[in-house]
């Protein structure tokens, strides 16, 4: 891993001795705010849920995993991973199923375990604005996925007003929360003229292991020697990030040109329900940007390149030192002349992103308005295991070896008003996805497909099957949307749509060759503990939706109600199957009450449910304004192959907020309330979880440049299990599939005081 950029503390310490609290700059007057607020019109569809900077920054002093932030969206749900890196789920469909986007870059989660997903690159504090498309997805914000899709926007750039002269102002802050001493700053400054604009963000974190409200296991052995864990601390949650993000930008009359420049080094990220922990993350990013306004509507176009190194092996909880055909062995070191020591299991993957994309609005007349688009991106990636002892020596064994993954796209998507009532929209999305990967071997085979040393593990059938096949694969993908809005009255909406989706597998997915208990446990997406082989037969995934939103509202929005039904149907579902390394072929095995080995395997699927949601005013008193938010999600998930269940099924759960505001003062009472999950996946012997209810304490009070952030999560200190928190594998002797205890779930975290503060300067 390179030097790592820590330039924060001096940068807040100087933001500070600066003045925060000096005389407060002219009002800035950023570009863009009038480019987009032209182009954005009130017809358009679909509806989406918007996250602004006021709710955005009312968050982010208890968190610092960006996906937590859309806690408050109906329909989306959050699959539990390091501490950073939250895997967001829309009505059941989780990570690559959506299309998640930071600044216009589709970014790719380059693990066997994803444990860099797109919004891990992203620090609460700098995002302005998250756009979420939770039913029918426009073809123009789609593309290679079945799900929604989530838009995150960092800020746009500011400019002096004409004649203001230099503009110069930022912003400071720190939290802290109780359970696991987590502690972040950010800083973020800009310096403009009228045409020019440098900006800088800044963030860093760092967090240990959280409690949960009980003991939830029967031991405190890691499997590292001297060391070991109370029978109420969660195993490998610890983290530390940090993030930069630098802005350069120019205008000239409705023109924009802009270049942003990330680096985020992750020097540690543990996860509880993964057999590897995240010891050493690198990205950096290159984003270009021109953005114009013409006399026919706005082009905007992005040149972006992305790369990424990251490195894993079992971090401080989890057993280290290994002595063959010795499972009880102590953990403490041993001569690795010895060929039946190993130390840890290195594992390395580096990954390069190029990619383009260009979009268009065009006004074709009063009631017409046309967006077309297209989209490059080539993607590279390697993925490899250096031998940690003599036993595996002397090769590395090869994952994924030149492993590409292309995408070229474009859309047409035309919206038109028919009369005063209807606004329709219908658009087509073509996509060819071309896969590739060259030959592998394992620790024990070298070059050639049929030369070896051995089959341990079966690593040579394994290797001389997978390169004797054909490995490149081209997908043709089509995706239609067609949605209408049927405004009843000034208090009555009916938005209704139906659309086709495809996504192409991923590298892992398809490539991922070894049917060895040890490495197929090393390749896991959703945490569950059982161990994953690639398909080179995999088909694309096609999504048939339909949804409807019937919308009430007050004439100015003082309170609303919405209630989304959908159902979707998938054909091609990449779900799994029990997989015997022996003789290479599906399992019959039915054993429930364990950890096993599947194989990634095309079925059929069906999701269906239904998200409400609302607000209201309740009064305004001398003691100030109250008000009710309330949120409501149930979704059911089912293989129609097996007449199983999905995996990961959130199970139905709602929200009620009483909010009060008094001046400066913002406070609110959460309470949380989720059933148990028993629809659970029988294939991977998915455990179930009983149902719970929490109350979190939220209050801020804000002055002109400064505001404080403080409360209490999980008041009474409930112990719960997460439902999508997967299986317990924080502690223990992790590379063995029957070294850690099967059945222990992730827990929630017990109480946790949190307090944050903000300066603007």
């Amino acid at each position: 891993m390179g030097n790592r950029i820590r330039p924060l503390s001096a940068a807040l310490a100087l933001a500070i001795s600066s003045g925060a609290f000096g005389q407060e700059p002219a009002a800035a007057t950023p570009v863009l705010e009038d480019i987009v607020v032209s182009a954005t019109r009130n017809r358009s569809l679909p509806a989406v849920d918007v996250l602004g900077s006021g709710e955005i920054e009312s968050a982010r002093a208890a968190t610092q995993d960006a996906a937590s932030l859309l806690r408050e969206v109906p329909g989306v749900s959050l699959y539990t991973a390091g501490g950073l890196s939250s895997l967001p789920a829309i009505h059941g469909l989780a990570d690559d199923r959506l299309r998640i986007s930071v600044d216009g870059m589709d970014f790719i989660a380059s693990c066997p375990n994803h444990m860099n997903p797109p919004l891990s690159y992203i620090d609460p504090s700098s995002i302005a604005k998250i756009k979420v498309y939770a039913g029918i997805t426009p073809v123009s914000v789609g593309g290679d996925s079945i799900g929604g899709s989530i838009v995150v926007d960092t800020a746009e750039p500011k400019f002096a007003a004409p004649g203001q002269g230099l503009l110069t102002q930022g912003e400071v802050g720190t939290s802290y929360r109780s359970n696991n001493n987590a502690v972040a700053a950010h800083l973020s400054a800009t310096a403009a003229t009228e045409n020019f604009s440098v900006s800088y963000s800044g963030a860093g974190s760092q967090a240990d292991n959280y409690t949960a409200a009980r003991n939830f296991k029967t031991t405190t052995a890691t499997g590292r020697f001297g060391h070991t864990l109370p029978l109420d601390e969660v195993g490998s949650t610890a983290y530390e990030s940090w993030t930069h993000l630098l802005g350069l930008a120019y205008r000239n009359d409705n023109h924009l040109f802009e270049a942003k420049v990330g680096y985020q080094d992750v020097p540690k990220q543990l996860y509880p329900n993964q057999r590897m922990d995240m010891l050493g993350n690198e990205q950096t990013r290159v984003n270009l940007r021109y953005l114009g306004r013409y006399d026919w509507g706005f082009l905007e176009a992005r040149v972006f390149h992305e790369e990424v190194d990251h490195f894993m092996d079992f971090g401080a909880d989890k057993k280290y030192w290994y002595y063959q055909g010795n499972p009880g062995y102590n953990g403490a070191p041993c001569n690795l002349a010895d060929p039946k020591c190993a130390a840890g299991m290195p594992m390395y993957t580096a990954s390069r992103t190029t990619g383009a994309n260009v979009k268009a609005e065009i006004d074709l007349g009063k009631d017409d308005l046309l967006r077309v688009g297209a989209l490059y991106q080539h993607y590279t990636l390697d993925d490899w295991w250096p031998a940690s002892g003599a036993g595996m020596a002397p090769y590395t064994f090869q994952n994924i070896n030149d492993g590409e993954r292309d995408r070229l796209g474009v859309f047409g998507e035309w919206e038109k008003r028919l009369g005063t009532q209807w606004l329709t929209q219908v658009g087509v999305r073509y996509e060819i996805v071309g896969t590739d990967a060259g030959m592998v071997h394992g620790y024990n085979l070298a070059t050639a497909p049929t030369v070896g040393t051995g089959g341990a593990m079966n690593q040579t059938r394994d290797a001389v099957n997978f390169n004797t096949a054909d490995r490149s694969r081209t997908d043709h993908n089509w995706d239609l949307s067609a949605l209408a809005r049927y405004t009843v009255d000034e208090t009555r909406d009916i938005e209704f749509g139906i659309a086709r989706k495809v996504r192409s597998p991923n590298l892992y997915e398809r490539y991922s060759w070894s049917t060895a208990n040890m490495m197929a446990l090393m390749s896991n997406f959703v945490g569950d503990g059982n161990g994953y082989i690639g398909n080179l037969d995999l088909k694309p995934e096609t999504a048939y939706t339909a949804s409807a939103t019937f919308d009430w509202h007050a004439a100015d929005r003082r309170w609303e109600a919405r209630a989304t039904p959908f159902i979707t149907y998938v054909d091609d579902y990449i779900d799994a199957v029990r997989w015997d390394a022996a003789t290479n072929t599906a399992s019959a095995d039915t054993a429930p009450g364990k950890y096993t080995v599947l194989k990634y395997a095309n079925q059929s699927a069906r999701l269906y449910g239904l998200d409400l949601s609302g607000r209201m005013p309740l009064g305004r008193t001398s003691f100030g304004e109250f008000g009710f938010k309330g949120l409501l999600n149930y979704t059911r998930g089912e293989n129609r192959d097996t007449g199983g269940n999905l995996y990961n099924i959130m199970p139905l759960n709602a929200k009620l907020v009483l909010t009060h505001q008094s001046g400066g003062w913002n406070n609110a009472v959460e309470f949380v309330s989720v059933l148990g999950k028993h629809d659970v996946s029988d294939v991977r012997n998915e455990v179930e979880t009983s149902g719970y209810n929490l109350t979190h304490l939220r209050a801020s009070y804000a002055w002109q440049k400064v505001r404080v952030d403080f409360g209490v999560e999980n008041l009474f200190d409930k112990y719960y299990q997460l439902p999508l928190g997967g299986a317990y594998t924080g502690q223990g002797t992790t590379m063995s599939i029957t070294g850690t205890p099967w059945g222990v779930v992730v827990p929630g975290m017990g109480r946790s005081f949190y307090a944050g503060l903000n300066l603007k300067f």
